[in-house]
């Protein structure tokens, strides 16, 4: 049986940590290639620094002619995203930064096995659900989320004006009989206005929405704060480090506390399996653990590049199913199409609905009525134990 008493720390960053800036800059523009045609083709990577950004890599439209029009977008939606954010710094500043746009079409003979529906690449892709939140994902990334994610509420809403964009949060969780229980070290660093505000100062606005967010009693006097640990945290951003895209993986799924396959999601298409397949993975093992076959789930698939039907599928349940693993597998393939295609059409993934997963985490969220986090719904729970 795994440990039933132990710490276990995640950590999230904010919309505003430079590679955040960039995971946002590449999936709006996916988004708007998705706009333009549900079959788009988009690998979109974006590099930040000192008043620059840098996009580029490989999209594709199915009328060629119209990708040189389409192109003259990509300045306006990186500025609009850089200003949602918001940074207007004297050295990051979404009306001033240099853009420079290096994306370019999709190669023929990656597109040759896309087209025939098979995978876009070879890879492992890791789905993961536990009992212990409503939302069937592990508290210490789902809160390290809901802090920096209310921290920027009030930040836009101007009822915290001196916090910046960037931020970042960490949580270390007590576990007693395998639930989380309290909360032994908070860490917050958030970028502010004033070269005068002390690591005091930005506790006393931060500390109101972190007790906010968190469960009654997971804080307590013996819970040790470090909020600005460091002091001054006035230039922040790609000002302060360079952004990239695709380096917060362990950010988006589960922070540290499932196996990652090591594709990152942004400004990936979702013929790319690193991303659908992973959403997919995902959405199977929550709705197995929705379904009570087991209180802790992980799932994985794996495929080869122009091959559609998925290698393997391998499922555990760490010693809390009510079935056989052997089983679980054998249903999750009968309840769903696992090739590139069955999933985009299953989780209707060929929508714009992109940029808003950039930021606090692609699993754990409510899904929209527009299709936007498709893969957290729960519907497949009656098939599956029917299936089993």
């Amino acid at each position: 049986m795994s440990r039933q008493n132990y710490l276990f720390t995640s950590e999230s960053v904010s919309e505003g940590h430079p590679d955040k800036v960039c995971d946002r800059i590449s999936d709006a523009i996916l988004d708007a290639f998705l706009t333009e045609e549900a079959n788009a083709r988009v690998a979109c990577e974006t590099f930040a620094t000192t008043n620059c950004v840098v996009v580029g890599g490989e999209v594709g439209l199915t009328d060629q002619s119209r990708l040189k029009d389409f192109m003259g977008r990509i300045d306006g939606i990186v500025r609009d995203c850089v200003r949602d954010i918001g940074y207007e710094q004297d050295a990051f500043h979404w009306n001033t930064l240099n853009l420079q746009n290096l994306l370019h079409p999709q190669s023929a003979h990656i597109a040759q096995g896309v087209d025939r529906d098979g995978a876009g690449d070879q890879g492992i892709m890791f789905g993961y659900a536990v009992d212990e939140t409503p939302e069937f994902m592990p508290a210490p990334i789902l809160y390290s989320h809901a802090i920096l994610k209310r921290l920027a509420e009030v930040r836009k809403s101007g009822a915290e004006p001196t916090l910046g964009p960037d931020a970042k949060s960490q949580l270390t969780l007590r576990y007693e009989d395998g639930r989380p229980v309290a909360v032994t070290q908070l860490v917050l660093s958030t970028q502010h206005s004033d070269e005068s505000q002390t690591s005091d100062d930005i506790r006393a606005i931060v500390e109101p929405y972190i007790r906010e967010v968190l469960p009654a009693g997971w804080l307590s006097d013996e819970t040790e704060w470090h909020v600005n640990p460091t002091g001054t945290f006035v230039i922040g951003g790609p000002d302060g480090d360079a952004g990239l895209t695709g380096r917060k993986i362990i950010v988006d799924t589960y922070g540290g506390a499932a196996p990652h396959g090591g594709g990152a999601f942004s400004g990936k298409d979702p013929t790319k399996v690193d991303r659908s397949a992973a959403y997919a993975a995902r959405y199977l093992a929550k709705n197995v653990v929705a379904a009570g076959l087991a209180k802790r789930c992980t799932l994985q698939l794996s495929y080869a590049i122009g091959v559609a039907k998925p290698l393997s599928i391998y499922v555990d349940t760490h010693g809390t199913g009510e079935v056989h693993e052997s089983a679980i597998e054998k249903a999750v393939a009968q309840c769903m199409d696992l090739t590139p295609r069955g999933i985009r059409e299953h989780l209707s993934l060929t929508r714009p609905i992109y940029a808003r997963t950039a930021a606090y985490g692609h699993f754990g969220r409510a899904p929209e009525a527009d299709g936007g986090f498709s893969w957290e719904r729960t519907d497949l729970v009656d098939a599956l134990k029917k299936a089993v």
